[in-house]
């Protein structure tokens, strides 16, 4: 669970792979991935997400494996 710091109106944001009990981050699951890429194509931080540390982890290294075998594009235009 990641808490929000001085914002009494944010509410807690709890690990999405956790709640719904995933066990793997797959390179696959392109619309999984894709909730993880900002408009720029670039990786949201844990911090924004909500993901805990150890499948932010594992979502960076299936986001960048998706994107060398082009699954999901480096640049977004």
């Amino acid at each position: 669970m990641i808490r929000p710091k001085n914002n009494p109106l944010a509410k807690d944001r709890y690990c999405h792979f956790c709640v719904h009990n995933i066990p793997v981050v797959d390179y696959k699951d392109i619309m999984t991935l894709r909730r993880y890429i900002s408009s720029y194509g670039k990786i949201v931080p844990r911090r924004k997400s909500g993901v805990c540390t150890k499948h932010q982890r594992k979502l960076a290294t299936a986001i960048k494996r998706a994107r060398i075998i082009a699954l999901l594009p480096f640049l977004t235009r």
